[in-house]
């Protein structure tokens, strides 16, 4: 039988010193290769930017391939801001409408790292995109449990959708940070706050 040991793990003394030491290092190097890059100042605004980016990636997508055309039906055909997609594209057409939307605004919102007119734009369409699929949550049939005595209890594609409300707020913040950022850029300050 092989037998595995492990030494003790020493908390004080000449160990626990050196490997604070080693730590200490490579939280400087890091925190030098983050702001060499630019992002150390700003991580949590790079970070979800980022997060969008992945998100439109992936649900962008989905949206190539046949299943995600019968998953989509109960959403476009109750959103109030989407259910024109169906008549105006047909179903498969809707779906790639959406897909080609997702994968642009998630490319503007990339490339917003660099250009915030781009980033401006791209979040425009995200906060579009959120507002679009938040709509639907009163009107999707079956959302509230009824056995649970119905709203607030979420049931079936309600729980999906809910989501979209903190993808909305992101995309607010994002869109209000890249105007602010620009407007700086272009000596105009930070607006004033009311």
């Amino acid at each position: 039988m092989n037998r595995l040991t492990s030494k003790p793990v020493s908390t004080t003394g000449a160990d626990n010193t050196a490997g604070r030491a080693v730590v200490h290092d490579l939280l400087n190097v890091l925190a030098n290769i983050l702001s060499k890059l630019g992002l150390l100042e700003d991580a949590d605004y790079h970070l979800i930017r980022a997060a969008m980016v992945i998100i439109f990636f992936f649900f962008g997508y989905q949206k190539w391939w046949a299943y995600e055309v019968d998953r989509l039906i109960p959403y476009i055909t109750n959103g109030p801001l989407i259910f024109w997609l169906y008549p105006a594209l047909g179903m498969r057409g809707a779906t790639w409408f959406l897909g080609v939307s997702e994968w642009t605004f998630g490319t503007l919102l990339f490339l917003g790292f660099w250009n915030k007119k781009l980033g401006i734009v791209g979040a425009l369409g995200s906060t579009a995109t959120f507002i679009s699929t938040v709509t639907v949550i009163p009107f999707m049939p079956e959302g509230w449990d009824a056995a649970a005595g119905g709203f607030p209890a979420m049931t079936g594609n309600v729980p999906f959708l809910m989501k979209d409300v903190v993808l909305l707020a992101v995309s607010v913040y994002l869109l209000r940070q890249d105007l602010v950022r620009e407007l700086r850029g272009k000596g105009a300050g930070e607006p004033t706050q009311s």
